[in-house]
């Protein structure tokens, strides 16, 4: 069984309702507006700093650029290209470098996925977001499809497309950056000090620096950044035979009928221990 949500544009909905209203599965799409971005009354004395390139950091980055805040990003790792032979580099040879490879560089851990999309969460600013994806390259399917992923290649285009419009609107997007310490004064962040030596002055920090930062985070400890600690999962990486699943969700091999690889998924919540497990993605009839 194959459910689609199909979204229709009617010159005469008044009389479409009218006659069509009571159908269980016919509604009048309400549009959710993006929260209003509420502005400071105060100017800034200097100008934002974003640390970590990754989807939080770039994001936030594109949003302070776009209103004309002007950020400086400092990222630690390299830029896209850089970072893809670095990597490559190491898969082939083991030479491993520190601060570029898969965990530090432009566009964050997710940048060696097939980039899917899957947030497990309802905002109504995501769907702005799918479109700025779909403008710097990604895959217009995405607006609509519900398991969306990028592909790891158009991946790559879209990141550096960002960062891009990013400095075209005024911001500033550093590599080989990485703060290394806070200037904090009377309680405020007053600056902070880039590779144990450089200082930039600022009263706004924004930190989307991922999980692998450890030693970003013993800095921010060492300072007594109230930091809190989030729920997390642990994962596991599971192979079935392609020809089961397809024999299990369609009973007959697919090409039959003309449909790709099947895919299914799980999830089970104990009520006693308040646990869920769940089967997180999915790489129907590919290779990860």
């Amino acid at each position: 069984v194959f459910v689609y949500t199909l979204f229709i544009e009617v010159h005469n909905e008044a009389q479409v309702m009218k006659k069509l209203g009571k159908e269980k599965d016919i509604s009048v799409f309400a549009a959710e507006d993006p929260e209003p971005i509420v502005f400071g009354s105060v100017p800034l004395a200097h100008r934002p700093v974003v640390m970590g390139f990754g989807p939080a950091g770039m994001l936030a980055a594109f949003y302070l650029a776009r209103e004309g805040y002007r950020p400086i990003v400092l990222e630690r790792g390299q830029d896209v290209d850089t970072r893809s032979h670095d990597v490559e580099t190491f898969w082939k040879k083991g030479i491993f470098k520190p601060e570029s490879n898969v965990q530090f560089g432009e566009g964050g851990a997710g940048t060696f996925s097939d980039g899917k999309l899957t947030t497990r969460i309802t905002h109504p600013r995501l769907h702005e977001i799918s479109k700025y994806f779909v403008e710097f390259g990604a895959p217009e399917e995405i607006l609509y499809k519900h398991k969306p992923h990028v592909g790891t290649d158009k991946l790559r285009t879209m990141v550096k497309a960002m960062r891009e419009r990013i400095i075209e609107w005024g911001g500033e997007v550093r590599f080989g950056s990485k703060v290394t310490d806070l200037f904090i004064e009377n309680d405020r962040i007053v600056g902070v000090e880039v590779n144990g030596s450089e200082r930039i002055d600022t009263t706004v920090v924004l930190s989307g620096v991922g999980h692998s930062a450890r030693d970003t985070y013993e800095m921010l400890y060492k300072r007594n950044v109230e930091m809190t600690a989030k729920p997390f999962a642990i994962g596991v990486r599971i192979e079935h035979d392609q020809a089961v699943i397809d024999e299990s969700q369609y009973g007959v091999e697919p090409s039959s009928l003309g449909l790709g690889a099947a895919e299914y998924s799980l999830v089970y919540h104990d009520k006693e221990s308040g646990r869920t497990a769940y089967s997180f993605c999915m790489c129907p009839g590919g290779q990860v």
